[in-house]
């Protein structure tokens, strides 16, 4: 088997026999007068009028048979068979095609359109030209790329070679597409928010920090788009969201990514019970567009998103999966549980962040409730304070907030609020994080004045929520890495 260097050689060469022929293996203009799949769709007309027209494609077969080649190309949208007869194109343009193409170049052919004897759709040459030489093959037989380091490192051969990642991509654009639609629909403004910051915010994540050379300052990518988003609430504006980058300096897993895509919303005097009912609606609609149908599988387990979900409150939730009762465990009871389960803290982690260690390891084993695991997503709600330093105190019982999570297959795929609107209970609570962080905790919040001071000029009631690109990846059944296009991987050596 030849190398792929001896292989580029030997591609060089032809490029070489194009040039002394005065052909230019890389023009500027195509002659493509329909893609492959305008061919298939008009072919039955194209036949009957006999009309010649311009079509092009990567070469992906080549078979040849005497004065006969036959060539299946792919244009993106379809693939179509094309014959090239020595008859009908001369002995001189047949021949160089024979000894200056492979698979994996472009090329477009004018012809008529015909069926073989084997019933096949297919373009009979007149004519051809060639797009663009290519140097390197295609993977062996363009049936997909095994090693699956390099699938995700050359993406392109990946997506160029397997139909089914293709179309991961193509369903990602319609998730986000029918989730854009379903916002701008329900009268919510899209805004762009700034990607550099003088302070993360919004979210309890490590930050990236950059410096900015012009204004000789360190700056942070943002970690959540919550912050300035609330800000346009205080400017006026009622319904607000973002489909945006976000970036967290933290661990790689089949489920998080360190940059990836999400979705957050705010909408001042909309209540917790009217987020609720409009995050069932976003989800079903965004689903059905993208998939087609309510019933997803995720791994072995298959639910059912249509209907109303239940709504679940988590200290129930918690003592079922844990056996701990939060209305009187104290932390010392938390961290046994967490000692118990081989998973590691800090001596100065505080109450909250240990709650979210346990859960994890809850969702990790399965959550179930009322004896088994659930069939259909639920909301789980009314959760203890020390969780969400943003989030609003209910009114009835201020130990807990207004927060809920959109939890299916075990996993967290959505986050809501009642946002949290009184500046001096957001100062407090700020504080709380500071010293938090001046104890080693490099995920709590900072102390953001800008925002507070916003604050201060009044805010309304207000909901909010958030979902990231692993709502995608889960609904889709694939890893939040086989996802994007380009996940970030360490640089080869």
């Amino acid at each position: 088997m030849s190398s792929i260097e001896e292989i580029r050689n030997t591609r060089i060469k032809k490029l070489e026999i194009l040039r002394k022929k005065g052909i230019n293996p890389y023009p500027s203009e195509s002659k493509r007068e329909l893609s492959l799949k305008e061919a298939r769709e008009k072919f039955a007309a194209l036949e009957k009028s006999g009309a010649e027209k311009w079509l092009a494609g990567r070469v992906m077969s080549i078979r040849g048979q005497g004065k006969i080649i036959f060539v299946t190309l792919n244009d993106g949208t379809d693939r179509f068979q094309a014959l090239l007869k020595q008859d009908v194109l001369g002995g001189e343009k047949f021949n160089l095609f024979e000894e200056a193409i492979d698979i994996g170049d472009f090329v477009e052919l004018q012809g008529i359109f015909l069926r073989t004897k084997s019933g096949e759709e297919t373009i009979e040459a007149k004519d051809w030209r060639v797009l663009s030489k290519s140097l390197r093959p295609l993977p062996e037989k363009w049936h997909g790329l095994e090693d699956e380091e390099i699938k995700l490192r050359k993406r392109y051969l990946d997506i160029l070679t397997d139909p089914e990642v293709k179309k991961i991509f193509i369903d990602k654009n319609k998730f986000w597409t029918s989730m854009r639609q379903f916002m701008v629909k329900s009268g919510f403004l899209e805004m762009e928010m700034p990607t550099l910051e003088p302070l993360p915010g919004g979210a309890e994540a490590e930050p990236f920090v950059t410096h900015h050379r012009a204004l000789d300052e360190d700056f942070y990518l943002r970690i959540s788009l919550e912050l300035p988003l609330k800000k346009m609430l205080v400017a006026s504006y009622e319904k607000v969201f973002e489909i945006g980058r976000i970036f967290r300096n933290e661990g790689i897993s089949s489920t998080h990514l360190q940059d990836y895509t999400q979705i957050e919303f705010y909408w001042a005097y909309a209540d917790f019970p009217t987020l609720l009912n409009f995050i069932e609606e976003l989800y079903q609609y965004v689903i059905k567009e993208t998939f087609g149908t309510f019933k997803i599988k995720f791994r072995e387990q298959e639910m059912d998103w249509e209907g109303n979900w239940e709504r679940v409150d988590y200290l129930e939730l918690f003592k079922e999966n844990t056996g701990i009762d939060l209305g009187e465990a104290k932390d010392a009871e938390l961290k046994k549980y967490l000692d118990k389960k081989n998973v590691k803290y800090e001596s100065f982690t505080e109450r909250g962040r240990l709650l979210d260690l346990i859960f994890k390891e809850v969702r990790k084993n399965g959550i179930k409730w009322q004896g088994v695991k659930p069939k259909k997503p639920f909301f789980l709600i009314n959760q203890p304070i020390e969780l969400e330093p943003l989030a609003k105190r209910d009114e009835k019982n201020p130990k807990i907030v207004q927060r809920m999570q959109v939890i299916a297959y075990s996993m967290e795929l959505g986050k809501g609020f009642g946002e949290l609107n009184d500046p001096l209970d957001q100062r407090a609570r700020f504080e709380a994080q500071m010293k938090l962080r001046e104890k080693g905790d490099t995920e709590a919040q900072m102390l953001d004045e800008d925002y507070l001071e916003a604050m201060e000029y009044g805010m309304p009631p207000c909901v909010g929520f958030g979902a990231s690109e692993r709502l995608f990846s889960v609904l889709k059944n694939i890893s939040v890495r086989e996802g994007v296009v380009f996940p970030l991987m360490k640089p080869r050596k």
